[in-house]
Order: C-alpha cells, then sequence, then structure tokens
C-alpha cells in the first residue's frame, strides 16, 4: 500500500492537517486550494500596514497540559510561537456603569461576581464549583471515535469519571438557562445573551453552559490562548510543515467535481477542466458544496439532509476591522473585548443593535500593526439573503460597506473620544466576502453552531454509496474551532490507514 494516492480538496487547517499526517504515514498527498494561500477561514489579510486578523481568538493547545497541543507540534504549529493568557474572556459595561470583567482565573472571577451581585453568592459559588471541576479535563484525541472499540470505551469512561458529575450537571443547561438563576439583572443579562444566536433576531443564550465552562476552564489553566502572529501565520507553519514532509499544494485551483466510478471516488476534476486521479479524495472543503455540487446530491440519505435543513448554524457576519493610531493599553488583554451600551438603538444591515461589541482589541499582538497602533475589530450576525440580494448591485453594495464603516467609527467614538480621528484603515467583510474566499455556505464562519441539538454530535466521515471518500472540517465536526478540525484531518488519515491495514504513525518535527 506504500505510495497510494491522495487528492485533498481545501487548504485550510483541516486539509493542511489531513495532507500532514498522510504524508507521515507514506501516502502521496496533493491539496487543491482555491484561493492563492492556506488557511480557509483561519486567514489574515493586510490593509495599508495594517494586518486583519480573521479567525483565531481563542486557541485551543496554547500549552503543554492540552491534549489538543501535540497535534499542534505534530502540525509545526507550536513551536517557538509565543502565546498570549488571556486576563478575562470579555469585558461587559452595563447601562448603569457597572464592569464585568469577565476573569479567567477562576479565584478571582468568583470573588469579582460576588463583589457585583453577593445577593446570588449561592450561583455564583456553584458555577465556580463547576469550572474548578473542569480545569484539569482534555478531549480524548489519540484515535479517531470511528475505530474506537469495547475496550477503548472502558478506558475513556474512566478518564472521564472524575469529570462526570460536572458534564451531567451542566450539560443540558443552557446560558439562558443559568441566567435565570440569578438575582443580579447584570449577570441576568449577561448569561442569558451569552453566545451567538443562530441569525439576527433569533434568540440568543442557547450556548451550551458545559462548551462555555470547558473554554473557561480551559483558559485558567493556560490551556487556550492567542497566538502572536494571528490566523495566517499560524496557517503558514502548518503549510510549512506539511510541505517539509513532502506534500504538494496547488492554489488557484478550485475543484468543480469529484470524480466516481463504479461507486468510488478516483479523483477529481478542477475549474479550468483537468482531472487528478488519485486512490482516495477526501474533502476539507464547505460540506454544502461539497455534497450537492461536487457530488450532485448523489450520496445523501434523510440523515445528511436533516443536516443541511435543520441543525443551527453559525450565522453570517458582517466583519468590521479598522487601524487606529492608539494603543489601548487602559484596557486588559481579552479574547472576546469589550461590550458597552449605545445610547440608543441603531440598525445596521436590518439589525437591530442596543449594544456594540467590539470583538477584538489587539493590543496583545504587535506584529498586527505599526508600532503605538492597534487593530479593532468588531463583527455581528447578519442575514445572508440582505447580502445576496445586495451583491447584484456593485455600487449598492460598496455604499453599503461605507455607510456601515462610517456608524461603527462614530459608535466607538463615543466610548473611546478621539478615535474616529485616529483610523488610518477601515475594511468592511460581508458574507459574500467570507463566500467569496473561502466557499462557505451562506457565509457561516464556522459551521454547526454548538447547540442541544450538536453539542457531542458524531457526524460520518463518510457519505452512503461511496467509496474511497472522505470529509474532514467544520461540517463534520460540529463546534466549530480549529482545534477540532486538525484533530478531524488527523482521524480520517486514521481511518484511511484502518481501511489499508496499516499502522498509523504521527511524527513530531
Amino acid at each position: 500500500m506504500e505510495g497510494r494516492s491522495i487528492a485533498i480538496i481545501g487548504a485550510g487547517i483541516s486539509g493542511l492537517s489531513a495532507g500532514c499526517y498522510g504524508q507521515m504515514n507514506g501516502y502521496r498527498t496533493r491539496i487543491f486550494e482555491m484561493d492563492a494561500k492556506p488557511g480557509g477561514l483561519c486567514c489574515s489579510w493586510e490593509r495599508k500596514g495594517y494586518t486583519i486578523n480573521g479567525c483565531i481568538h481563542w486557541f485551543m493547545g496554547a500549552g503543554p497540559r492540552a491534549s489538543h497541543y501535540r497535534v499542534w507540534e505534530e502540525l509545526g504549529a507550536v513551536q517557538g510561537r509565543e502565546m498570549v493568557y488571556y486576563e478575562v474572556t470579555s469585558r461587559y459595561e452595563a447601562s448603569d456603569g457597572t464592569v464585568f470583567h469577565f476573569y479567567t482565573d477562576i479565584d478571582r472571577l468568583e470573588q469579582h461576581m460576588k463583589e457585583l451581585a453577593p445577593e446570588d453568592g449561592r450561583v455564583i459559588e456553584d458555577f465556580a464549583k463547576g469550572l474548578r471541576g473542569l480545569v484539569n479535563f482534555n478531549m480524548p484525541i489519540d484515535k479517531a471515535p470511528e475505530l474506537c472499540g469495547p475496550a477503548d470505551g472502558i478506558k475513556m469512561m474512566f478518564k472521564m469519571l472524575p469529570y462526570m458529575p460536572t458534564m451531567r450537571r451542566w450539560g443540558k443547561v443552557s446560558t439562558r438557562d443559568f441566567g435565570q438563576r440569578f438575582t443580579s439583572p447584570l449577570f441576568r443579562t449577561f448569561f442569558s445573551s451569552w453566545g451567538p444566536p443562530a441569525e439576527p433576531g433569533a434568540a440568543a443564550g442557547s450556548f451550551p453552559m458545559l462548551f462555555m465552562m470547558m473554554s473557561i476552564s480551559s483558559m485558567h489553566r493556560k490551556s487556550t490562548g492567542y497566538p502572536v502572529g494571528g490566523s495566517l501565520e499560524l496557517s503558514r507553519a502548518v503549510e510549512q510543515r506539511y510541505l517539509n514532509l513532502g506534500g504538494e499544494v496547488s492554489y488557484k485551483s478550485r475543484v468543480r467535481k469529484v470524480l466516481v466510478e463504479d461507486g468510488r471516488a478516483v479523483g477529481v476534476r478542477l475549474e479550468d477542466g483537468s482531472e487528478h486521479r488519485a486512490d482516495y479524495v477526501i474533502s476539507a472543503a464547505d460540506g454544502h458544496t461539497t455534497i450537492f455540487d461536487m457530488l450532485e446530491g448523489k450520496y445523501v440519505d434523510d440523515k445528511i439532509r436533516g443536516y443541511y435543513d435543520e441543525l443551527p448554524r453559525f450565522p453570517a457576519l458582517v466583519h468590521v476591522a479598522l487601524g487606529v493610531a492608539r494603543t489601548f493599553d487602559e484596557l486588559p488583554h481579552s479574547a472576546f473585548g469589550i461590550g458597552f451600551p449605545l445610547d440608543k438603538p441603531v440598525t445596521i444591515a436590518g439589525n437591530e443593535m442596543g449594544r456594540l461589541n467590539v470583538g477584538g482589541i489587539y493590543n496583545f499582538d504587535p506584529t498586527l500593526a505599526p508600532a503605538g497602533k492597534t487593530v479593532v475589530k468588531v463583527w455581528f450576525p447578519t442575514v445572508y439573503g440582505y447580502w445576496e440580494k445586495l451583491r447584484r448591485d456593485p455600487a449598492r453594495y460598496q455604499a453599503e460597506k461605507e455607510k456601515i464603516a462610517d456608524t461603527i467609527v462614530e459608535l466607538l467614538d463615543k466610548r473611546f473620544p478621539g478615535l474616529a480621528s485616529q483610523v488610518e484603515m477601515r475594511d468592511v467583510a460581508t458574507p459574500m466576502t467570507y463566500e467569496r474566499y473561502t466557499g462557505s455556505w451562506r457565509g457561516s464562519f464556522e459551521g454547526w453552531l454548538p447547540s442541544a441539538k450538536t453539542f457531542g454530535m458524531r457526524m460520518s466521515k463518510t457519505l452512503p454509496g461511496l467509496g474511497g471518500f472522505y470529509m474532514t472540517g467544520q461540517w463534520v465536526e460540529p463546534g466549530g474551532t480549529i482545534a477540532f478540525v486538525a484533530v478531524s484531518g488527523r482521524n480520517v488519515i486514521q481511518l484511511i490507514c484502518k481501511q489499508d491495514k496499516k499502522r498509523f504513525v504521527a511524527t513530531t518535527p
């Protein structure tokens, strides 16, 4: 079986991961990528001397105590890379002037919450106890779930025993449910609205508390942080690891069709008409495009259709980035920036907002801006159809983007006086931007949204009736995050090795 070939669609983190592990295990791999650079959604881009970090806000596997750290080591992503460990997850400013710092240190967070709402002491203690119960939790990643047998299940059960009480306690609780336990209006509002809605206007707070708590506990133990240099630098490191292993990448090579003969995938056809044969095909591309366009919807069942018809997705976004000639030294390093109330609600792209959430103030990454300056990002959910229609008229589309940038600058200037005159760069990305550069279905930025329906869901990496074909990435790994999709690429090569009766090998450079 040595030297068998694999064609991989997409050079995002999952596709690069599959390529790396394929090369480690003796396969000849070639990645076909529609864009001119690696990373897919894990990307950055430059504007007027500023680098806009388009993806990573919290990086699972940022420290050796994390199980994902070993995967990132194998992929060459963390060696020699400086990590920032956040002081707070986010800063929440209430309309009465109260400021809540969602600290990543659990002891400090518990004390701070009790100072703000002593009447909710028992609820806060319960929350802190749950966080502490997950501090040493690590997701098992050694073997693809599809390959785990009864003995593996028993081993995992013993590993999970210390965490089961906490997971049972919080597993079916949403952030909205938890928020209602507070007497404090501050915490009722904060937790009830935590997490992205499925779409604008939909009720927020459907995010699983367990997922949120795992994230905070991971930040507490410094297993989650931020890689200095941002998204594209990390993607380039994995690309370099892949190339060093002997892999090949073809950029500006959009795959239009997966070639199938006698019920088996045998290669890909590109937009230019050229065909490239392989023993296996792995799609790390958009799931909907793969299944319903590249494979013409021929290899689906009701279960797969149900995924795309019914499951909640991360929403389409408007992503506004500003290059600002100031440093924001007064703000703590934060994963999700700062949220503050507006004097009066504003409507942007049909979405009414009473608060502005500034999702990224990159005062902790000097590589993204010239000295003494900072990249600031605001993003918010939007309706894909609004932009799909608007894009048909380029002049109106561009005018709407400029109007949004004007509005965001005006709102930020009220919170940070003088900011408007300090803005040197403005960039607005819409769902059409995401679709154009990554192919992401309806502009979704991270696949399936964690919810009661998707949390812990296991999706198949194969399609019914199609041999020699596998899927990997965010559309088969509910919950998003580049750590999950890096493991997804690893797992799909384990499945191929099993198919070929080979022992899976993973090495560290």
